[in-house]
């Protein structure tokens, strides 16, 4: 086994502990109102980290190309109330013209 695949079993195992451990711990008790804001807002906070890094890294490098210029059209549209197709349309066209003028 590699190195990888022996780091991906050990998070696998740990996540599985993780989300059984929870109802055990907790059980029938309700969460303090302070944790469940901090629980609602960390899938979001996750996924911007991930859409960050994958936008703007490229191996260890910080970069910024059609991929950013995407995003932040896709920011504008949300930011009009843009539907969802919407929204990815123009940040395919806004992704797209800056790759065909570079």
């Amino acid at each position: 086994m590699t190195a990888v695949w022996i780091t991906i079993a050990g998070l696998a195992a740990a996540t599985v502990a993780i989300k059984a451990a929870g109802p055990l711990i907790v059980g029938e008790r309700q969460l303090p109102p302070a944790a469940d804001a901090v629980i609602a807002l960390l899938a979001p906070a996750l996924l911007a980290a991930l859409i960050l890094t994958d936008t703007f890294a490229r191996e260890q490098d910080l970069t910024v190309d059609a991929r950013a210029a995407g995003l932040v059209c896709a920011g504008v549209a949300v930011a009009l109330r843009a539907p969802l197709l919407v929204t990815v349309l123009v940040a395919a066209v806004g992704a797209a013209a800056v790759r065909a003028v570079s």
